[in-house]
């Protein structure tokens, strides 16, 4: 059972066709929970914008409840002219307006990420794991454990550091059995990471 009906991604459905000359991008970065009040105000107003969403599935009483959440929570997308990033501002729904510096890149991955969700992929925002992050296993056999990434990718190489042999073990391990650690983090177990 829905919470709310679904927005629509896109206004309007040619919101990919122009050029980044002609119409060029903006990110909004607005308020609260308020991408959807934005996407609402924005549509009226003839301002055309793009706020990728992802089903969201939560179970309460035995019942199973459908919601649509920001893909990027906090962000929307837009385009236009000067006048339309003012109209955009006028929402009082926005905390600053990115400028978008190589446009062409941004309206590439906007593509690309709009024909995902065209075809039915599945998406869900992941941070992405570079070299060098720590990382907490969070579920198999190693879950608990701490580790470093010495590679990226869906199925990330981790490696795992005895300290006192002054030896490393290197396992791949799929990217959602993993979480990044903020500096700082939570306390390791006995067995340590380090970069080999």
């Amino acid at each position: 059972m829905p919470l709310l009906k679904k927005e629509p991604d896109t206004f309007p459905a040619t919101v990919f066709d122009s050029s980044v000359e002609e119409s060029p991008w903006w990110v909004a970065h607005v308020r609260s929970r308020q991408e959807k009040a934005l996407a609402r105000y924005l549509r009226p107003a003839g301002v055309a914008h793009y706020l990728p969403q992802r089903e969201h599935q939560v179970r309460r009483a035995g019942r199973r409840f459908v919601s649509f959440l920001p893909l990027f929570p906090g962000y929307l997308f837009f385009r236009g002219n000067p006048s339309d990033r003012l109209t955009a501002l006028r929402s009082n729904l926005i905390v600053a307006v990115l400028e978008v510096a190589n446009q062409e890149l941004l309206a590439g991955e906007l593509l690309q990420l709009h024909l995902l969700q065209s075809a039915g992929a599945s998406m869900t925002l992941c941070e992405p794991l570079a070299a060098g992050d720590a990382v907490r296993i969070i579920e198999g056999p190693f879950q608990g454990y701490v580790a470093t990434v010495t590679r990226g990718g869906e199925r990330p190489r981790l490696v795992v550091s005895i300290s006192i042999l002054r030896k490393s073990v290197a396992v791949e391990i799929d990217r959602d059995a993993v979480v990044p650690i903020a500096p700082g983090g939570a306390a390791r177990r006995d067995v340590r990471s380090a970069v080999a």
